[in-house]
């Protein structure tokens, strides 16, 4: 949806700049001998800023205190990742030494539970995921928030119609004269 967005502003923001060109260079007859009024005020190109979303994150003073905390939550589950596979490398082992002298409904018993032991261990691996995936997004939701809400304040103090994210090269071209690049305001903002 985003993407979409972007698209659809970068594609009317040719469109738009035609237009003020055309109706600036070429006034009608009845504009040329118009007066202003007083409180009538020339056409405005849209202004917009953009930033590097990345960046301004990775310098807010709370992101080296949830990144550690992710990191210690990470290294967590990849121990005891780790010690299942070990687990179920060494049944598995025992299983392969033994398997020649075991009855069959001894060998039954022990693939039963080798399978038991890999569709747990595969089970606890998807969802960990799943866990860290959401402790990352609960803890980076409250920096994420601030930035929102700077981009609110400096949007509206500098009057953009706008503020564009330019990361993952998102944002190829930027003509000066209409955006602003305000990563560093936002950073300085955010202290």
């Amino acid at each position: 949806m985003k993407k979409t967005f972007l698209y659809l502003v970068l594609a009317m923001m040719p469109v738009l700049a035609s237009a003020q060109q055309m109706a600036t260079s070429a006034p009608k007859a009845s504009e040329a001998t118009a007066v202003p009024t007083a409180g009538a005020e020339a056409p405005s190109a849209i202004r917009f800023g953009y930033f590097s979303f990345e960046e301004v994150f990775r310098t807010m003073p709370g992101y080296a205190i949830a990144k550690h905390h992710m990191d210690d939550l990470r290294l967590k589950y990849d121990a005891e990742t780790k010690r299942s596979e070990d687990e179920f490398n060494s049944k598995y082992e025992e299983f392969l030494d033994g398997q020649r002298n075991f009855a069959p409904s001894i060998l039954e018993k022990r693939q039963a539970e080798l399978r038991e032991l890999m569709a747990k261990n595969m089970a606890f691996k998807a969802e960990s995921e799943r866990l860290l995936k959401q402790a990352e997004e609960d803890a980076y939701a409250p920096l994420k928030k601030q930035i929102r809400e700077a981009l609110q304040k400096i949007g509206k103090a500098k009057g953009y119609a706008f503020i564009l994210n330019s990361d993952h090269d998102s944002l190829p071209y930027v003509d000066a004269a209409m955006g602003e690049d305000i990563t560093e305001l936002i950073k300085e903002n955010l202290k």
